[in-house]
């Protein structure tokens, strides 16, 4: 062989190699433009949507706002949707399907993009206040996998709503405006901890220990029982109008206050609460809004809740609401229901589960592998599947979905990558792509890589953002082959 044939040989053997590369080192300009408008507005949204009940009413108003009508305001079957018709659903308030009717009939399949809106939080208990020290307190149930510790001494904020019994619904918000005041959870000072110190990270801080400071001062009635309690009561009276028994029914939950804030000197990345899943939720949301003319197959959207308790009651992926929103949309297509052609139309449906995935993290490293793990700012990242030890409650999509995927974001442009949730029998997670899958449809999970997923702040890479916005685009808009 001469020097030319190998040093030809050499460079197709390098070629046949596979590695995974920044984004920055592929991305055009405009590319890095398009990144920082899609981030400004998605910082914005999760300031607004710290609960999920905020990010389905931020989510509406983006998309009435686009034309978007509501399905309710129609009478099955009293109109026909024709190409192009841009509709959504609401469930309870929490839960949102957003729809595009494309061309082909609704029996070929659809194209479904879906996210959850719900995030890791404490949630007030339906009697929580009480006084105790000298101080009026919360009491709270935490909602989701946290680690305990990470809730104390922080800022939070109250947010969710009063419910009165005639139906009266009461929003409060407190502890965001920079007037307002913040609440914290208190921790043992170290001098006193010898005890704490000799317990393990989830045992050093109880669930029941997770109570919210939330005032100080004794009411003037000096002759009253529990005066620091009903202090806040009246605060409270004053702001919203409600009494001690309302708190039996809300919804209210202590998140942590303040905004959204870039990251890095060189602003490449986004500390934000939530993240968890909002970040694939708004990318998502953002993508279908964005898409232009008439798609081929009818782009849907799923905004959904209690992804983060199994994803169970009335307003999580396990409830009839998809299979009976998509029955009422073949309805209003087709004006011929039948359980036959709902039952196709989810067979042949295509899914990216847009959840989030675990960044490799250099802090961390024994609880990754490296080669199969995401990387920030390498892109977007299909998990082909996800479970726990031998991939239990994974749904592992088809070699072939997964093929159809590099397809399209390829042919779109998009950086994309794969990874797995931490080595095998480290860990795992799982998203909705099962509740799905079960339907018969192709599901892949592709969503963003995080860094301190679950705490109270959580960081990823303003590209990784960007590139999930231009996978999902991609993917609703995609006609197959």
């Amino acid at each position: 062989m001469n020097a030319k044939t190998a040093k030809k040989t050499q460079g197709k053997s390098q070629d046949l190699a596979y590695a995974t590369k920044n984004g920055y080192d592929r991305v055009s300009p405009a590319d890095l433009k398009q990144s920082d408008a899609i981030n400004a507005l998605y910082m914005d949204f999760i300031a607004k949507a710290k609960t999920e009940r905020e990010a389905h009413d931020e989510a509406v108003l983006l998309l009435e706002a686009a034309g978007f009508k509501d399905m309710a305001r129609h009478e099955a079957g009293s109109i026909r949707l024709m190409p192009g018709d841009k509709i959504y659903r609401s469930c309870s308030g929490k839960t949102l399907m957003a729809v595009i009717v494309g061309k082909k009939p609704m029996e070929a399949g659809l194209h479904i993009v879906g996210g959850h809106t719900d995030a890791p939080r404490l949630d007030l208990k339906q009697n929580p206040l009480y006084e105790s020290g000298g101080m009026a307190l919360l009491d709270t149930h935490y909602y989701g996998g946290i680690k305990k510790y990470q809730w104390v001494t922080i800022p939070l904020a109250l947010h969710g709503v009063f419910v009165k019994p005639g139906g009266k619904k009461i929003k409060a918000v407190i502890g965001e405006d920079p007037a307002d005041p913040v609440f914290c959870i208190t921790d043992l000072l170290p001098h006193l901890a010898a005890d704490q110190y000799k317990k393990t990270l989830g045992e050093a801080i109880p669930g029941e220990g997770l109570d919210v400071v939330v005032g100080s001062m004794p009411g003037p009635d000096k002759g009253r029982k529990e005066k620091f309690k009903y202090n806040v009561l009246k605060l409270l009276s004053a702001r919203y109008g409600i009494k001690e028994e309302d708190f039996l029914s809300a919804e209210l939950e202590m998140v942590p206050a303040g905004v959204p804030r870039e990251a890095g000197l060189d602003r490449s990345m986004i500390l934000a609460y939530g993240h968890d899943d909002r970040v694939c939720a708004y990318t998502a949301l953002k993508a279908l809004l964005d898409l232009k003319g008439v798609p081929e197959y009818t782009s849907v959207v799923l905004l959904c809740d209690k992804e983060e308790i199994g994803s169970v009651g009335a307003t999580g992926m396990a409830s009839n609401f998809f299979e009976n929103t998509a029955a009422e949309l073949l309805n209003l297509t087709t004006q011929s229901y039948s359980e036959l052609a709902l039952k196709r139309a989810l067979n042949n449906s295509w899914m990216l589960s847009a959840d989030v995935t675990v960044l490799f993290d250099p802090m961390f490293p024994s609880v990754s592998e490296k080669k199969n793990s995401a990387h920030i700012n390498h892109g977007v990242c299909i998990s082909k599947y996800g479970g726990a030890r031998g991939k239990s409650s994974s749904s592992d999509a088809s070699a072939e979905f997964v093929a159809e995927i590099r397809r399209i974001f390829d042919k779109a442009g998009v950086v994309w990558q794969t990874g797995e949730l931490g080595k095998v029998d480290q860990g795992g997670g799982g998203t909705i792509a099962w509740l799905m899958a079960r339907y018969g449809m192709q599901v892949v999970d592709c969503g963003v890589g995080l860094l301190s997923m679950h705490a109270p702040m959580e960081l990823a890479g303003k590209l990784d953002i960007y590139m999930a916005y231009k996978g999902y685009l991609a993917f609703l808009k995609d006609g197959r082959k």
